[in-house]
């Protein structure tokens, strides 16, 4: 038996279980651990349930006797003579490893963020991450009624800005996700889709409105510009989705995952809001790096246009780059 360690929030428990779907279908027996990681005092909420998930949970002793962390004396005894023999096994990197999918009798650890380790059964994933739960808290019903109507209607592109405990670790994540990196999505977004209206996801609220104001003023004054005239009012593009909470975090996944087309932050939560939505004709616009501690290749599907933190579209393969500016 394998027993996945759960951590993080819903987008990294997505990875974990879409592992498990995996190795199930290899025919391995596999568990979970979801008490070890969810006793900290900032341990992020389990939100599989929002899809109907009910998982197979390892009791206590079954990852005592894994990890090799009996108590008693004779086990200590026998750590201090001959060693630990713990079935833990960490992710190599944060690339895809294949030796996780080999392993038995292994306590496994780690967020598992890519598409290859379940891109041969992308059927099943789909089928088990469809919104069967959602629970609305009372008094938002209208709003978020309103947001999906929107959503479907309108050439919508779901944004994700990501800011609060990713400012707390800037030397994990600063420098990646940047306003001009945002800046360059939007415009190549609207280069292909001239009509396109962006839905913004955020954890900043009010950073967010501020920096939609300043993209509809820009975009109004580059309108008037191009027909010789003042700027006119128009129709508002950017809408920030307001609210949710840490606690509701499914409510804006399962709206960005409604949207035509996405921006994404390097964060599993907008990974999965644009992974959910793909279709043939969706654009998926992503930062040219997720982590400044590491390479993080596997994360990124193919289909991505990868945008830097100059705002710039670069093709990661060939090095070319590609200046979006507002007044092209």
């Amino acid at each position: 038996m394998n027993i996945i360690r759960m951590s993080g929030g819903i987008g990294n428990q997505m990875f974990q279980y879409a592992l498990y779907l995996k190795l199930v279908s290899l025919g391995k027996e596999v568990k979970f651990d979801d008490v070890t990681e969810y006793r900290l005092a900032n341990a992020r909420p389990i939100m599989l349930w929002v899809f109907g998930i009910d998982y197979p949970k390892a009791s206590r002793e079954e990852v005592i006797r894994l990890t090799d962390a009996e108590m008693e004396l004779p086990s200590r005894l026998r750590r201090r003579l001959f060693g630990r023999k713990s079935g833990e096994y960490h992710e190599r990197s944060a690339d895809f490893d294949e030796k996780v999918l080999e392993k038995d009798n292994a306590y496994l650890c780690g967020c598992f963020q890519s598409e290859r380790y379940f891109k041969d059964i992308e059927a099943d994933v789909r089928k088990a991450f469809r919104f069967r739960n959602v629970r609305v808290p009372d008094g938002l019903e209208d709003r978020v009624e309103e947001y999906a109507g929107q959503i479907k209607r309108k050439e919508s592109v779901g944004i994700h800005i990501r800011r609060g405990d990713y400012l707390e670790a800037e030397q994990v994540y600063g420098g990646i996700c940047t306003e001009a990196y945002y800046d360059g999505a939007v415009a190549y977004m609207l280069e292909k889709y001239p009509n396109a209206c962006f839905f913004v996801f955020t954890n900043d609220a009010e950073w967010a409105e501020e920096w939609c104001r300043k993209k509809e003023a820009e975009l109004r004054g580059k309108a008037a510009a191009d027909q010789g005239g003042a700027a006119s009012e128009g129709t508002e593009r950017f809408t920030v989705i307001k609210g949710t909470s840490e606690e509701t975090g499914y409510i804006d996944l399962m709206l960005m995952s409604g949207c035509r087309h996405h921006i994404i932050a390097n964060s599993s939560f907008s990974w999965w809001g644009a992974w959910l939505a793909s279709s043939p004709e969706q654009c998926v616009a992503a930062p040219v790096k997720w982590l400044n501690t590491c390479d993080c290749r596997d994360i990124f599907t193919e289909d991505m246009i990868r945008i830097d933190a100059d705002g710039n579209v670069k093709n990661v393969k060939t090095g070319s780059v590609r200046t979006m500016r507002n007044d092209e």
